[in-house]
């Protein structure tokens, strides 16, 4: 009798590994216990000290700055968005570029998981945006509610990104844009891991998470030439959501 052939098998897709060093560095409270404990120990994080540090560490670490100049050199080009989401205000470091360069009709809507952190928002940042109290994964906001949304390091406090990207998808209108920091799995990142108990993301992981979700990467952002050179600064891009305004 004829041998059946046989299908050859498909590979399987591997994780990226990454390095003993990150490994150990690297904060894993997020992958020890449950997303509900693990948002109550990172609101206490960022209800204390290092909270009320924040706007403070991001001057020193030049993210405000550079940040800044992202937004007023249109490398992110804030014009013509109506209504605009800041996902995780913190302390208004972006909340209060949003405002500073956005067009002068633009409705502003800050949130964050700290209520903290709102107040401390809202006396960085006046006048003008919302504030709202909300988790990233539960968005109290309607389908395609905003064009235009900046995500600065809020994703890594999710033990899967997807439960967030989707989210930020179905608050987006069709051909809506995305402003989206986080942090990178090398060794800053593990560094910014251990500080604020949060996780790392592989670029190419996040990328492929993010389009299964009709959320199309556009363009990598650096903040300055020597960023791009030594791939550092974590992940900075920005996305599209698919589909006609």
């Amino acid at each position: 009798m004829p041998r059946l052939r046989r299908e050859p098998k498909k590979p399987r897709e591997r994780k990226p590994p990454r390095k003993l060093i990150h490994r150990l560095v690297e904060n894993d409270l997020i992958r020890r216990v449950s997303y509900p404990e693990y948002t109550r120990r990172v609101r206490q994080v960022y209800d204390g000290p290092q909270g009320a540090m924040l706007a403070a560490f991001s001057l020193l670490s030049l993210h405000t700055p550079l940040g800044d100049r992202l937004l007023r050199t249109r490398q992110f080009d804030l014009r013509g968005a109506k209504s605009i989401l800041d996902v995780g205000s913190g302390a208004g470091q972006i909340l209060r570029r949003l405002v500073k360069y956005a067009d002068a009709d633009a409705a502003i809507t800050g949130i964050d998981i700290s209520h903290r952190m709102l107040r401390r928002a809202r006396r960085r940042v006046r006048p003008g945006p919302e504030f709202v109290t909300a988790d990233l994964t539960r968005l109290p906001f309607a389908d395609d509610s905003f064009d235009c949304v900046t995500c600065g390091y809020v994703l890594e406090h999710l033990p899967d990104a997807r439960a967030g990207l989707a989210e930020l998808a179905r608050v987006m209108a069709p051909g809506a844009k995305m402003l989206l920091l986080t942090t990178e799995d090398n060794f800053p990142g593990a560094c910014t891991s251990r500080v604020w108990r949060c996780r790392t993301y592989n670029r190419q992981e996040l990328l492929r998470t993010s389009e299964e979700l009709g959320l199309v990467w556009m363009k990598e952002l650096w903040y300055t030439r020597m960023h791009r050179a030594l791939r550092a600064g974590g992940i900075c891009v920005q996305i599209e959501k698919a589909g006609k305004k």
